[in-house]
């Protein structure tokens, strides 16, 4: 039975038998509109502490590669990690500004951004498994990886 019979069978019965009733218009199709999912509480949560993360590592690397280049312009006090060279500090500085952007992606809910930081913190457990460190941040790290696979499904 089409809808438009359908619609005229049912106005019919509904009218008491008088005829069949006729519509102008019909509603518009529906289309489902492609909404972005909220962002989780914990990916916030985890997005913030990255970039927390990210932002002393990235300073760290700047403050010591400053002071090596230019001289001592900044007290060694301000200096997080003093006993790294300058190829660390260059690679720690990368490293921060890399966490920076994973960061900002994981609050955009980017979807490279998730698997990267699941494979980063899959291999994380893992090395804390393989040496045999069986701690709290290992239990946290197994939480966060069955947390980061549970809400892939708001990313896009």
């Amino acid at each position: 039975m089409s809808a438009t019979s359908y619609l005229q069978a049912s106005a019919t019965s509904d009218a008491g038998g008088a005829g069949p009733v006729e519509f102008d218009q019909l509603p518009p199709h529906w289309e489902p509109t492609s909404a972005r999912p909220r962002l989780p509480l914990g990916i916030a949560v985890v997005s913030v502490l990255i970039a927390l993360l990210g932002v002393v590592m990235l300073l760290a690397g700047l403050l010591f590669l400053l002071n090596a280049v230019v001289g001592n312009v900044v007290p060694s006090v301000f200096e997080i990690f003093p006993s790294i060279d300058i190829y660390g500090a260059a690679i720690l500085a990368v490293l921060g500004a890399t966490l920076l952007a994973i960061a900002t992606s994981l609050w955009r809910q980017e979807t490279w951004a998730l698997w990267t930081t699941i494979i980063l913190v899959f291999a994380s457990t893992a090395y804390l498994f393989f040496t045999g460190s069986i701690t709290v941040l290992f239990v946290l790290f197994v939480l966060l990886f069955v947390y980061l696979l549970a809400v892939r499904r708001y990313f896009y």
